[in-house]
């Protein structure tokens, strides 16, 4: 009898598996089939012309957002290179940020990367991009100029810009290009000021850098400026902590699966007055440094309350070249916190308009003329 019912057990319970094995495979084929159904619908009955590729990125990308999660991203093939650049930090082109203006007056030149290849023709800030290989760029976007301008290393790219209302013609070999990670300056004899642009691609050892060239000139004090900083790798910012902090916890995350890492840091570490600049643009790993260093006691922060991002993202290749940036765990702080819709409430609220912000953003506001530097350097007194 009790063989009977464990067969009978064994029996229901393979059909059990089996009814939901079948209801999983038949909720993905629906959703899948939906999906061809609506592509085939519209292939057929639409009156007007459709991009079978931006329907598909444009469900992808509505998949994502439908998460509801504001870090997930979905990245198309085309600007998946792109993305490798931006986290490496590193280019092929002529070394020269651009940003669009307003009824097509062209491109204005917002940075040009010291030692590149731009700066070595001669071209500078405020120059007005109209023209690429003779072709007029005043009407295109800014990804397509970006696209025109890169290209493969050691080709030559011919650049028209507008100086002072008058034409200039350069000529640039394209080569690869790596964009600063951080830069330092020193602002009085005794306090250093570092900027860290992103915590992607060698972030460590450019701070790291920047920091024993300001000690070496004599600074006694530091400030950190993260502000309009987006992020990146968290190894990159562990090692810069681990640099900075007394032994202890550093970070630590949770991922979806439940798995917990813990970095710390070790017993060497910098025993100066320090301070961080942040903003509502600074993200991620820009807002775990300046609250680190602040639950050691290490530095103060001053600024403008920070975004407030709480998850890590993994990037995931599709099988078309595109990829998608999922949120898959969250990041805490040494003493626990997550900051996730939160963000860091600064010691020193210093707020500025919008000109300045814009300006700060661009780095074109000398450290004297910046609030929130001069009430940083006000708080190490």
């Amino acid at each position: 009898m009790r063989k009977r019912i464990l067969q009978l057990g064994s029996y229901l319970l393979v059909a059990a598996l089996a009814v939901g094995v079948t209801l999983a495979l038949t909720r993905q084929q629906e959703g899948s089939c939906k999906l061809e159904e609506l592509e085939a619908l519209i292939s057929e009955k639409f009156v007007g012309e459709t991009d079978n590729e931006a329907l598909l990125d444009a469900a992808a990308h509505a998949m994502v957002s439908a998460t509801g999660d504001r870090w997930s991203y979905y990245i198309p093939a085309g600007e998946y290179q792109a993305y490798e650049e931006q986290t490496a930090n590193a280019y092929v082109g002529v070394g020269i940020t651009i940003e669009q203006q307003q009824e097509q007056q062209g491109f204005l030149i917002v940075g040009v990367t010291p030692g590149g290849p731009a700066e070595e023709a001669g071209m500078q800030l405020e120059d007005m991009l109209i023209m690429v290989d003779g072709q007029d760029v005043r009407t295109m976007t800014t990804s397509q100029v970006r696209d025109l301008v890169r290209g493969k290393v050691g080709t030559v790219v011919s650049l028209t810009v507008l100086r002072q209302g008058e034409r200039v013609n350069f000529s640039v070999e394209r080569r690869n290009v790596q964009t600063p990670v951080a830069d330092h300056e020193m602002l009085t004899a005794d306090i250093g000021l570092v900027t860290i642009y992103n915590f992607d691609a060698r972030c460590a050892d450019e701070t790291i850098a920047a920091i024993e060239a300001l000690l070496d000139s004599g600074a006694k004090k530091l400030i950190f400026d993260v502000r309009n900083n987006p992020g990146g790798y968290a190894s990159e910012l562990v090692e810069v902590l681990d640099y900075l902090l007394p032994e202890g916890e550093v970070f630590h995350t949770v991922s979806y699966d439940g798995k917990e890492d813990i970095d710390y840091s070790d017993a060497d570490c910098l025993e100066l007055p320090m301070a961080v600049l942040v903003n509502e643009s600074s993200y991620s790993a820009a807002e775990f440094f300046a609250v680190a260093l602040r639950e050691y006691d290490a530095a103060v922060v001053v600024g403008t309350q920070t975004s407030g991002k709480g998850n890590f993202q993994n990037t995931f290749r599709l099988s078309d070249g595109s990829a998608v940036s999922l949120s898959v765990g969250k990041y805490y702080t040494p003493s626990g916190e997550n900051l996730e819709g939160v963000g860091i409430t600064p010691d020193v609220e210093v707020t500025v308009d919008e000109d300045t912000a814009t300006a700060i953003y661009y780095g074109t506001l000398p450290a004297r003329e910046d609030p929130q530097i001069q009430a940083a350097m006000e708080a190490l007194k």
